[in-house]
């Protein structure tokens, strides 16, 4: 599927109520409440940067324990929604971007991302995407990620899933926890994974073989 014919198809989704189910369904509830675990295990978040924020289901849970929080997505429709569930919180930069094109001189201590990076249209462009996220995240700071598996996504006309970016993210950044997340239908099946970065010097290096 073309990027162009996948931001089609989100926007065409997002102007449902509750778009993929992600505020009434108890496995998204409980890949959420891990999610937001994995995010917190490391203390206090001075500055975050979440991809991806749908309708704002996730970024009103992890909004309350950021000093600071960046929320990127590609769909306009998405920005407007999660902004609208969010109109109190005055810590919360929102920008409208495709995450390889999106670039920030700050440095982020947490990154979510989650649900994303398999509309790319193929393993190549997810490795860039994968890079840029990896050159804005501090020395010592947190990538929590999470997806449908790779035979999922592949079913559904993506390029690749969760096992083939958590094989490209752990080229860069040292994996520190992973679990499966697991619902009623065939579709609810993801891994989560939290990784951590050793620093600028190995990043560079490694990102490059």
């Amino acid at each position: 599927m073309s990027l162009d014919k996948t931001y089609q198809l989100l926007d065409r989704e997002l102007a449902v109520e509750d778009p993929w189910r992600l505020d009434s369904n108890p496995f998204e509830r409980e890949r959420h409440a891990q999610l937001l675990r994995m995010s917190r295990s490391r203390g206090a978040i001075r500055n975050a940067l979440e991809v991806g924020c749908a309708a704002g289901a996730f970024t009103t849970k992890l909004a309350p324990y950021c000093k600071r929080l960046t929320v990127v997505d590609v769909a306009p429709r998405a920005i407007d929604r999660a902004r609208q569930r969010m109109q109190r919180c005055s810590h919360i930069t929102w920008t409208v971007s495709d995450i390889e094109r999106f670039s920030t001189a700050e440095r982020f201590d947490l990154i979510v991302v989650a649900e994303v990076l398999y509309y790319f249209d193929d393993v190549a462009r997810i490795r860039a995407a994968i890079r840029n996220l990896v050159q804005m995240l501090s020395p010592e700071g947190c990538l929590v990620f999470g997806s449908a598996r790779d035979a999922i996504c592949q079913r559904w006309g993506h390029a690749a899933g969760a096992e083939t970016v958590m094989a490209v993210l752990s080229e860069s950044l040292i994996e520190v926890e992973r679990l499966e997340c697991h619902g009623e239908s065939a579709d609810e099946d993801c891994l989560l994974a939290s990784f951590i970065n050793p620093g600028q010097t190995s990043n560079s290096s490694n990102l490059h073989h």
